[in-house]
């Protein structure tokens, strides 16, 4: 997935893609959805699992970035605090959060009886963006069964484009939603892959680059789009199977703006633009008998092919976003186009 290679976009990418150009490409991480359309519904909830174990008792390193904080997910304060992440990842719409998050704590609890009883209490990490252009995000259509649902359909393979929380996005004056993309490195004679998640809706009609072309002024143009604010939000999650420490992960999330930034973005004002990261190289096991553990990490003088894999997979995965979207006409008759249109 990701970007077909034939698809006639070229990103001048640097570093190879994995198997299945996909975040699913670092052992272990598997996404699901759960997709809502019918008439006026155009919503859903994308979950991502880091492992397929119990994440509450073996966690993973994790890091974030908040480029601009029109936003209103949750689990970030302990993140930041902790560097770890102990749950699925979810993507649903704004007002949908409080709803993913009910869910995800019974999801939590149910193995793990300890919980609240003998260990403290759960980090839930719920991410959103306002679907409220095709979606109507007042009805509260996500439900609790949805958030199982794309937890438990959370495989390797999945589908990118108008799909789970992605389902009433808009990206750029475009049809936007889930993208997802892979990068492979090496270090010391081994093989790493960092990939990237994202689902889009921001940025202002008329500003899409793609590979340094300034595609969006050719197709405001033919759509006569007068809508001019950058506005909306983005959520990028970066994984990797390589051994980064919360603190390298905080870095690599703060580096996802510099692929903002080459898609066209300006986080404006009212945008909600969020970056998690997370290792699988480093796990944390909640209950340990010893008091010192032994953590690898990269040297930091040679995190630049890191840094710079992380940027062109969040790069890419924004326009598969795209590129993967579909024509829609949602709630009160808005209309999106889809990139390919216009290729």
């Amino acid at each position: 997935m990701g970007l077909p290679k034939d698809c006639g976009l070229d990103l001048h990418s640097k570093w190879p893609s994995g198997k299945r150009n996909l975040i699913t490409d670092i052992l272990g991480v598997k996404v699901g959805h759960a997709t809502l359309k019918s008439g006026d519904i155009h919503t859903g909830v994308t979950a991502v699992l880091p492992h397929g174990g119990n994440l509450f008792q073996e966690k993973v390193m994790a890091g974030s970035a908040v480029i601009n904080g029109f936003g209103k997910s949750l689990g970030l304060v302990q993140i930041q605090e902790l560097g770890t992440i102990e749950t699925p990842i979810l993507m649903t719409n704004t007002l949908s959060v409080g709803t993913a998050a009910e869910a995800l704590v019974k999801y939590m609890l149910k193995d793990n009886p300890d919980i609240g009883i003998s260990t403290g209490t759960v980090n839930c990490v719920v991410t959103e963006c306002n679907d409220g252009n095709l979606n109507d995000i007042r009805g509260l259509h996500v439900k609790e069964a949805h958030v199982l649902e794309a937890i438990e359909n959370a495989s390797e393979d999945f589908e990118e484009g108008a799909v789970g929380g992605g389902t009433g996005m808009v990206c750029l004056g475009l049809k936007g939603g889930i993208g997802s993309a892979s990068r492979i490195i090496q270090a010391d004679g081994n093989d790493y892959t960092v990939g990237a998640i994202v689902m889009s809706n921001f940025g202002s009609p008329g500003n899409l680059v793609i590979g340094g072309d300034h595609i969006g002024a050719r197709i405001k143009e033919k759509l006569d789009q007068t809508e001019k604010k950058d506005k909306g939000s983005i959520i990028m999650i970066i994984g990797t199977d390589a051994p980064l420490t919360e603190r390298q992960l905080n870095r690599l999330s703060r580096r996802s703006a510099l692929a903002l930034g080459r898609v066209g973005s300006y986080s404006g004002n009212g945008s909600g633009d969020i970056a998690i990261s997370f290792s699988t190289g480093n796990r944390l096991h909640h209950y340990n008998e010893k008091t010192i553990l032994d953590i690898r990490m990269f040297c930091d003088d040679h995190l630049d092919r890191i840094f710079e894999a992380g940027v062109e997979a969040v790069e890419e995965a924004i326009i598969s976003s795209l590129y993967h979207g579909e024509d829609t006409t949602g709630f009160r008759g808005k209309h999106y186009h889809a990139l390919r249109e216009f290729l």
